[in-house]
């Protein structure tokens, strides 16, 4: 929601932040992975319980996931290449930080159906994610919907910073995310099928064609093409 609402602000506001850090040297990819150690490191120490500290590196997981693209635009390098890097790292760095909330809680929590809480936050996202890539191939729009990455840090945060809200916050990142799967699903849904009758009427349009043929020509064209395929048999 905060990414389809306010990124083009966003991106006008981190202009000169990526202006100033290209001048340093430091490209996108470079700060993408900064990106992936940070989580790497708030996924050691949320899984160790230390979960305020967990936080400061959850924010800055969040930096650079920020302002990578504005790197890449002062450097005149925002490709295809880097886009692919960017995604790959965002679902390496969900996995990362559900997966440290998961070590937390099968060390801190006796009820063990609370670890399956970030499995179904980090699978529910990934579906979220999913939709999205998948219907960007096919060439549908399915941006949009309750929540998107930020969101989801944002109450993720919360849960970090006020332990006993930990379970909480999970669950609601858990509904947030079905309920965003479900809006993007119908939304490329209904895009598909406004195409399927196009594409269905030519289909019959062609079959109505062809069975409106003499029967004469049907029989001569079918008398041609196994000729062609025994030709084409004979041959070595």
């Amino acid at each position: 929601m905060f990414d389809g609402r306010f990124r083009s602000q966003i991106e006008a506001g981190l202009k000169p932040v990526g202006n100033s850090i290209r001048k340093t040297g430091i490209t996108a990819d470079m700060v993408t992975g900064v990106g992936i150690v940070m989580a790497m490191c708030a996924a050691v120490t949320i899984g160790a319980g230390w979960l305020n500290l967990g936080l400061l590196f959850l924010v800055l997981t969040g930096i650079p996931d920020l302002i990578d693209g504005a790197v890449a635009k002062a450097w005149g390098q925002a490709s295809l290449r880097g886009a692919f890097f960017d995604s790959v790292s965002d679902r390496l760095t969900d996995g990362l930080l559900f997966g440290g909330v998961a070590w937390y809680l099968a060390y801190n929590d006796s009820r063990p159906w609370t670890v399956m809480l970030p499995v179904a936050a980090y699978v529910s996202a990934s579906l979220v994610s999913y939709i999205r890539a998948k219907a960007d191939a096919l060439g549908f729009d399915a941006r949009g919907g309750l929540v998107e990455r930020a969101e989801r840090f944002i109450i993720l945060g919360l849960g970090l910073l006020f332990s006993p809200l930990l379970l909480i916050s999970l669950t609601v990142i858990v509904v947030l995310n079905v309920i965003t799967a479900g809006q993007r699903f119908v939304k490329v849904w209904n895009q598909a099928t406004s195409q399927t009758p196009a594409l269905s009427d030519r289909r019959s349009s062609r079959r109505r064609r062809r069975s409106a043929r003499p029967a004469s020509q049907r029989w001569q064209d079918r008398n041609e093409r196994l000729a062609r395929q025994r030709s084409a048999r004979r041959q070595p």
